[in-house]
Order: structure tokens, then sequence, then C-alpha cells
């Protein structure tokens, strides 16, 4: 394998897992009764897409598109993965095999700055939640999901490091 197979593969690999740990923790919130994010809604906004339509006044009264959950679930984590990305090419390739937590949790930190100023709007919410019945509430809540996201990048490029030794 090359190594733009292997940085590749390793930037896949850390994305997955730290979208995974991110998932780990939704469910652990979900299992304490606390709302998390519905990932068909975020396919149902992306499949609206290929209409024209970008922007909905609220995202759950848009008519459902076909596949939405799974369309959904792909591009939470093809997010992941991007992000990844987005942290080797700021962090540098040395990060990959030798990764230190602060620029992963800073990025981490960093993407919440996505559902803020692009989905949450466009879905209806205003920016940052502006428009939900308790934004504060949502607000914190989102910084807390990409903090985790954030820590799951170290892990997962702490594990992937540790493996390909």
């Amino acid at each position: 394998m090359n190594t733009f197979t292997t940085g590749a593969a390793h930037i896949a690999l850390i994305g997955l897992g730290a979208t995974a740990v991110m998932d780990a923790w939704l469910l652990l919130l979900q299992r304490l009764g606390l709302p998390t994010l519905n990932f068909a809604m975020i396919g149902r906004w992306v499949g609206h897409w290929r209409n024209g339509t970008w922007k909905h006044e609220a995202i759950a009264k848009a008519a459902p598109v076909r596949g939405e959950r799974a369309l959904g679930w792909l591009v939470h984590y093809a997010t992941g993965i991007a992000f990844a990305g987005l942290l080797a090419t700021i962090a540098g390739w040395d990060w990959v095999h030798h990764p230190t937590l602060l620029p992963a949790l800073g990025l981490g930190i960093a993407t919440v700055a996505a559902p803020w100023l692009v989905m949450q709007p466009a879905m209806g919410a205003g920016i940052a939640s502006s428009r939900t019945p308790a934004p504060t509430k949502n607000r914190l809540r989102s910084l807390a999901n990409h903090s985790v996201f954030g820590l799951g990048l170290y892990l997962a490029a702490v594990f992937i490091a540790w493996i390909s030794r």
C-alpha cells in the first residue's frame, strides 16, 4: 500500500471511530431519557437538495424522503471522516501517527459551527437553535456532543496509531 492509501485509510478509520464514540455518547443520553439527534431529519434535509431545496421552515414538516434515515447516517459518518481529514490537514500528518488531545478536542469543539451556522438554520431551527423552545439547552447539548466527537478523534487516532505500529 502506498503512503496516500495508508494515510487515507488512517483518516477514514479515525473519522469512523470518532463518529462511533459520539454515537455511543448519544445512545447513553437516549438511555438516560434525554432527546438526541434524529438522523432521519438530516437525511430528509440532504434528500431535498436534489430538488433545489436547501432551507426549510421546519424540516420535520417537510415531505419525507425515501431512505432518509440511511441517508442521514451516511452523511453523519461521511462528515466525521471529512472532519478527521481536516484535523490531519491542520495538525499535520505527524499528528495522525502521534496524536495529542488538544488539536483533536479543539477541532471537535470547532465543528459545532456546522450545526449552529449551517444545519440548524437550514432546517428551520435558526442560528444556534435560536428558534427552538430551549436555545441555551440545545446549544450546550450541541457543544457537549461535538466535544465528545473531539475526544473521539483523539481516542480513535491513538488506537489506529497503536495498531499500526
